[in-house]
């Protein structure tokens, strides 16, 4: 499957342009990934680190559900590749991590979070997090902010394992 990338409108409403820099954010990661085996995917970057692009994609899972479901939807913080709130197992836990399954839950959890984002009647709502109350235009906010950070990673280690270097 190819990874599409689409620019953000220069001029649109506030809904509209965060929506398309998250997603353009989004499909950054999906496209540093493009192409690789499962071994690329698991390697790691240089000793202390525990980076990965498999490792990233499983991080970005848990942070597209652990902010959009509890503040949109009022679930409670829930881990799906850590137990007891290790919140750093997405990342060490790649040797044996199911890419295919990563890969998979990264895209259901972007796809809910769309879905919680488009039912919202305006980005003032406002949810609970364990940090407080915070409105969807924070999380839009911190999620542009979050991927981009990692994308930034997800260079750096694309380039390490291929030499393949792009925006």
């Amino acid at each position: 499957m190819t990874a599409e990338r689409s620019d953000p409108p220069l001029e649109a409403d506030e809904r509209t342009t965060l929506t398309a820099f998250l997603d353009f954010q989004r499909a950054t990661l999906a496209l540093k990934c493009e192409g690789l085996s499962d071994d690329q995917l698991r390697q790691r970057a240089v000793p202390p680190s525990a980076l990965s692009l498999l490792g990233l994609v499983r991080h970005m899972a848990e942070v597209e559900r652990n902010w959009f479901r509890p503040v949109l939807g009022g679930e409670p913080f829930s881990l799906i590749f850590g137990q007891d709130m290790d919140v750093e197992a997405a990342f060490r836990e790649v040797a044996a991590a199911d890419v295919a399954e990563a890969f998979r839950t990264w895209h259901a959890e972007c796809d809910h979070a769309r879905m919680l984002v488009a039912a919202a009647p305006s980005f003032d709502v406002r949810g609970f997090r364990s940090s407080g109350y915070v409105s969807l235009r924070w999380v839009m906010t911190h999620m542009i902010e979050e991927y981009a950070r990692h994308n930034g990673h997800a260079d750096l280690l694309r380039e390490r394992l291929d030499g393949s270097t792009g925006e």
